[in-house]
């Protein structure tokens, strides 16, 4: 007996040795660089011109798509290529509350993304049944029918879509204020207003994210990812695990969507459900950065941005080398670049798991 209770005691002595640790020096250093770079970009439309502030405006939400994309299947194991259904669904459902109950554009924004989350559900059940290279096909089918389903709907264009009626564009909760402060015209206090809220959304995806995958449901979406089968066995709910986090990105993938087209003032079904610009260069973003990283959307968004912007007048050419660079990624450094640097040097700047570490006796 005491030699059972002599050996708990030094199990005991050599836990408390031990302390677990969920932040990095590191990690701490960037919070901290995080908070004083969007103060920086909060206050930039007082000297960036509006080329300036349309150009931060993509940037910002191709990278809250990139996270959105990255959380779904970098975590949860759901490969999607059909989340332009939410863009284009938050899209058309901007243009559905301004234009036909006539709430302010600002508040539509938030209401797309929460009526986004409403039909995701029954979109899950369809989805759900498919797995793996069949559940990719299975999203982008689902993307295809709700392009086909609004371009009936005469009342917003058809099929050949519809602008924001000026009433709409030009009496955006704030624009006054804008207007008198930065002394520009509507269009352009507009598109500082879109600004702010892609600023927020950019800054708030990465930081859902990283409190998502530090909670018990994050545990839980790890071990499906790992092995379905194993996490079902240790007791986690797969597919509620999963249904929550389809939910979630849905409602932030539609109020994205309805802020892109907010910006774009325009929208049509091609364009608004388009695979190419809200899937294929969504999934190449979070590829060439790293998958299942925090940080790799981050690089992989200004990697394509800087592509797009010194290549995009080559045409043709400019998709075969974004193409090229995917391969040469996937070939050399197959955890992305991120993924390549943070393996290499032992860096985390947003560390998701728990790490336990000696303490000095």
């Amino acid at each position: 007996m005491n030699n059972g209770a002599n050996g708990d005691e030094n199990q005991l002595s050599e836990l408390a040795q031990y302390r677990i640790e969920t932040k990095t020096r590191a990690s701490a250093i960037l919070a901290l660089a995080g908070v004083a770079l969007v103060l920086i970009f909060a206050v930039l439309p007082v000297f960036a011109g509006r080329g300036l502030i349309q150009d931060l405006i993509f940037v910002f939400y191709m990278l809250a798509l990139a996270q959105c994309w990255n959380l779904l299947a970098g975590y949860a194991g759901l490969v999607s290529v059909g989340q332009q259904a939410f863009v284009g669904l938050g899209g058309y459902l901007l243009f559905a509350l301004t234009i036909g109950a006539g709430i302010d554009p600002i508040a539509a924004v938030v209401l797309s993304g929460l009526i986004a989350a409403v039909f995701a559900v029954p979109t899950a059940f369809v989805v759900f049944r498919l797995r793996g290279p069949y559940f990719a096909i299975g999203s982008w089918v689902v993307a295809e029918v709700y392009r086909l389903v609004f371009a009936q709907f005469k009342q917003l264009g058809g099929g050949t879509g519809t602008s924001l009626p000026p009433s709409a564009t030009n009496e955006i909760f704030g624009i006054e204020w804008v207007k008198a402060m930065f002394e520009v015209r509507s269009p352009a206090a507009r598109d500082i207003i879109t600004y702010w809220i892609a600023l927020a959304l950019a800054a708030g995806a990465p930081l859902l994210v990283y409190l998502v995958l530090r909670s018990r449901y994050g545990l839980a979406l790890f071990a499906i990812r790992d092995s379905e089968a194993t996490a079902e066995s240790a007791g986690v709910d797969s597919f509620h695990a999963k249904l929550g986090v389809y939910v979630l990105v849905a409602a932030a993938t539609g109020m994205i969507g309805a802020l892109i087209y907010l910006q774009k003032a325009r929208i049509s079904p091609d364009a608004a459900f388009s695979v190419l610009d809200w899937s294929a260069y969504v999934i190449f973003i979070v590829i060439i950065g790293g998958v299942g990283t925090i940080e790799g959307p981050i690089v992989g968004v200004i990697v394509f941005y800087t592509m797009q912007h010194y290549l995009a007048d080559f045409g043709t050419w400019y998709l075969i080398l974004l193409g090229a660079l995917a391969i040469v990624i996937m070939l050399f450094a197959p955890k992305g670049i991120w993924g390549y640097v943070a393996q290499r040097y032992r860096v985390a700047l947003f560390p998701v798991r728990r790490m336990l570490v000696r303490l000095h006796v």
